[in-house]
């Protein structure tokens, strides 16, 4: 078994190192969402922190870590006898992004529970982490309904497995932690909610931190026993610190004026629900008693609003997480009723002779060596400065641009780089599908074979596993042979080959590449603007339908591909926002380079179905015969039976009817930006399904 690196050998990153402690004082807080960029230890403080929570006492032989002392009543090992328990130290189980819904809730022997009538259960993730630390990796890469599993599962405490009337149910309390890096993709709103604490961790741009995170790193590789061995006495006290702490949490007094102020902030920042109160009194809780006080002060507060709340008030999907200081500041000395602070030092960390980081005040800050270090993940350099993802938002145009776009983006000439300018108000759009039926991942958008929706007929299982029954096609490819099998008595003879599972038709995310005309003709009459709002709208639906998206400009002479493929619809909004305009239009090059993307992706993720959103008034100028190349282009993504829509952006009295021939030419639907809207009563339903309509007329 390799050695963890030490959690007190982890320098800066004080909220996360926090954010961890608490919830290993109280559980009840909710877990931990780590968000930053890679390379930041977040994998190295999780793992670290195993070796710092106490041991647990089990029933020896139990499969799902009953407490010998409060056995669950409803142990499918159980009812357990009085014994006394063994101790072993608490699990750390690692969630795989590509797990099955069978591995984490646990599966059952279908075969054996309608043959002999017995509950054959196979126990999963959820039942090893019982007592212990479950970690997702990438979380926001997780399937949406495992991640709903495993939500239910932390906040009921249990985890059931439902199969065709067949039902077990386990206890299931863990410490939960996943990790995520936004630049791959956002959780949903409601999912971010159930993660008690947010984290936001960057690599230091502190030369001597980043130099011993080197040093330290290096000493770690050299030798991970003696390196451990090293900061032993440090863990060995902050164990002992977080078993002393859960035991005076009982203890501590959330009194009124706590509550009121507690109350006062979440109402303050307009967070939806009750969750976010809740999770910040636990909380506050926690932090007076890591303190080894029985008060919660004011200074308590703060810091758990700070920790519980950035996450739960975004106001929109591209809004970043975060807290305004200033406001949080004002709603505490500003609320009614605050109780006098108690005597006694405040909240501070596990070890207060430690040069560890810089807290905000009412935090506790892990212990530190001499100097301090990172985990073994954080040796990298150069790096970026930590994102901040924010609405698309930008200066508004000046004025010289708006006389200027007709010279400087004319279909002839050589036009200088219009300044970008802001999006226009987004809407609801009508949802753009792709034909036929795919078999990706889950999502919101296409018609799809998937594990969840509603059944439309049954098949052999696939690759050797049941993952549905679908019991009526099983008992029908069974019954023909139950005199053959000598079968007697009431039960029925089954066999591997008589199962069926259950075909479920729901839907799938897609791959939506936008192609959008960045060309001067586009900033003419200020069309941009109201571009970039359908786009920015489009964005949005993609983020609701979890879609992955891609973006490709053209301008100039060429096309770029501003965003490459990805989860994270927020990158996409961020470029969107710094879009410029100006130059010809190449509209041959967009295609083509769209093409090139989509071959690439198709085998990375050959499952994931592309729909090919051009967004241009279908002009094409620049370089010999330029609408004739832009037509071959779009039959040659036509002819690979790429699903396509345009969204025609010309406007005004007299129109060329441009974007009609490329979206005969992509067999496509032509949307206008009017018929864009869900909202517009007088907007012809159109939809990539009416290809199929147009290549016969």
């Amino acid at each position: 078994m390799s050695t963890p690196y030490p959690f007190t050998a982890i320098v800066g990153m004080s909220d996360l190192r926090l954010a961890l402690l608490l919830n290993a004082v109280s559980p009840a807080v909710g877990g931990v969402l780590v968000r930053g960029e890679k390379g930041t230890a977040k994998s190295t403080a999780v793992r670290a922190l195993s070796a710092l929570m106490p041991r647990v006492e089990v029933v020896p032989g139990c499969r799902f870590s009953c407490d010998p002392a409060a056995p669950d009543p409803a142990c499918p090992d159980g009812p357990h006898a009085a014994a006394a328990g063994e101790a072993r130290p608490a699990r750390m189980v690692e969630l795989p992004v590509g797990a099955s819904e069978d591995r984490l809730v646990g599966a059952l022997d279908i075969e054996r529970a309608l043959a002999e009538g017995v509950k054959a259960f196979e126990p999963g993730l959820l039942a090893d982490a019982h007592r212990g630390v479950l970690y997702v990796d990438e979380v926001n890469l997780l399937h949406d309904h495992l991640i709903d599993l495993l939500l239910d599962a932390a906040a009921m405490g249990a985890s059931y497995v439902e199969r065709e009337g067949v039902s077990v149910r386990h206890a299931s309390r863990f410490l939960l932690v996943g990790t995520m890096n936004p630049e791959e993709g956002e959780l949903r709103p409601q999912l971010l909610d159930r993660f008690g604490l947010t984290v936001e961790v960057a690599a230091s741009r502190d030369t001597e931190e980043r130099v011993e995170v080197v040093r330290r790193r290096l000493a770690y590789e050299e030798d991970p026993a003696a390196f451990a061995a090293k900061w032993a006495a440090e863990e060995d006290a902050l164990r002992e610190r977080i078993a002393a702490a859960r035991a005076l949490l009982p203890s501590v007094r959330l009194g009124d004026g706590a509550l009121r102020r507690i109350a006062a902030v979440c109402a303050g920042f307009e967070v939806d629900g009750m969750r976010a109160d809740i999770v910040t009194a636990r909380t506050a809780t926690a932090l007076a008693a890591w303190a080894g006080r029985t008060e919660v002060t004011t200074a308590d507060v703060r810091q758990a609003a700070l920790l519980a709340l950035p996450h739960r008030r975004r106001r929109a999907p591209f809004d970043a997480p975060g807290l305004d200081e200033e406001k949080l500041d004002e709603i505490l000395n500003g609320s009614e009723d605050e109780e006098p602070e108690p005597d006694g030092p405040e909240p501070e960390g596990p070890d207060d002779g430690g040069d560890g980081g810089d807290g905000g005040p009412g935090g506790g800050q892990p212990p530190q060596g001499p100097q301090g270090a990172q985990g073994p993940d954080e040796c990298t350099t150069d790096m970026p400065e930590p994102r901040r993802e924010q609405a698309p938002e930008t200066a508004p145009a000046p004025p010289q641009q708006e006389a200027a776009a007709p010279g400087a983006g004319g279909e002839g000439g050589t036009a200088a780089e219009a300044p970008a300018v802001a999006a226009g108000e987004p809407f609801r759009t009508r949802r753009l599908t792709v034909p036929g039926l795919g078999e990706g991942a889950d999502g919101r958008r296409s018609r799809a074979l998937t594990a969840h929706g509603r059944t439309t007929g049954a098949r052999r299982p696939r690759g050797g596993s049941l993952s549905k029954l679908h019991l009526a096609a099983t008992v029908q490819a069974a019954a023909p042979h139950q005199r053959a099998r000598g079968r007697s008595g009431p039960g029925l003879v089954v066999r591997r080959d008589d199962l069926r599972e259950a075909v479920r038709e729901g839907r799938e995310g897609n791959l939506v590449l936008f192609v959008v005309d960045a060309s001067g003709s586009m900033a003419a009459r200020k069309r941009m603007s109201a571009v970039k709002g359908a786009v920015l709208s489009l964005l949005l639906d993609a983020y609701q339908r979890r879609d992955k998206i891609g973006m490709i400009t053209f301008r100039g002479a060429d096309a770029d591909v501003a965003l490459p493929p990805t989860s994270s619809v927020e990158a996409g909004a961020a470029r969107l926002g710094t879009l410029p305009t100006g130059g010809r239009t190449p509209l041959a090059a967009g295609l083509l380079r769209a093409r090139e993307v989509l071959r690439v992706e198709r085998l990375r993720d050959p499952a994931r179905r592309p729909l090919l959103v051009v967004v241009t008034d279908g002009r094409a100028t620049g370089g010999a015969e330029p609408r004739l190349r832009a037509e071959r282009a779009a039959r040659l993504l036509a002819a690979e039976g790429t699903a396509s829509v345009v969204v025609d952006c010309e406007s005004g009295p007299v129109r060329l009817g441009l974007a009609g021939e490329l979206g005969r030419s992509l067999g496509g639907p032509v949307v206008t930006l009017d018929e864009l809207r869900a909202d517009t009563v007088s907007a012809l339903v159109r939809t990539v399904r009416d290809s199929d309509a147009r290549r016969a007329a």
